[in-house]
C-alpha cells in the first residue's frame, strides 16, 4: 500500500525539521534516555535546550535531539560522556563547515 506523498521523491522537508521543537518527555521516548539524564546534559553544557523561563518544560530541537542520539550511540559503543560529547561536538563543527563551503560554492556558481 503506496503513502499519498510516495512518488519517488526522496527530497526531505528541511525546513520542517528546523521548526521542529519538542518536549523533554518526547525527547526522552525518541531518544530512549531518561529525562533526569537529559537534564544533567544540559547542565553540563553538551546540550541545550530552547526554555528561556526558569521552571518551564524543557523543549529541544532537531539539532540538539540529533547530538543527544549521536552522543548515545558512542556511550553504548563504550565511550564516556565527556568523550562523546568531545567527538561529536567535533563532528557537528565538521558537518557544520562542510555545508558551509557546499552553500558558498553554489552561491559562487550560480
Amino acid at each position: 500500500m503506496s503513502h499519498p506523498q510516495e512518488n519517488g521523491d526522496l527530497s526531505f522537508d528541511f525546513n520542517f525539521l528546523n521548526r521542529l521543537i519538542v518536549g523533554i518527555g518526547e525527547v526522552s521516548q525518541i531518544t530512549g534516555i531518561a529525562t533526569r539524564q537529559i537534564r544533567y546534559w544540559e547542565d553540563k553544557g553538551i546540550i541545550v535546550s530552547l526554555t528561556e523561563e526558569e521552571g518551564k518544560n524543557r523543549r529541544y530541537d532537531y539539532k540538539n535531539i540529533k547530538k543527544i542520539l549521536l552522543i548515545k550511540e558512542l556511550l553504548d559503543e563504550g565511550y564516556t560522556l565527556d568523550a562523546s560529547a568531545e567527538k561529536v561536538k567535533k563532528r557537528l563543527e565538521l558537518i557544520e563547515e562542510t555545508l558551509k563551503r557546499l552553500s558558498n560554492n553554489q552561491k559562487e556558481g550560480n
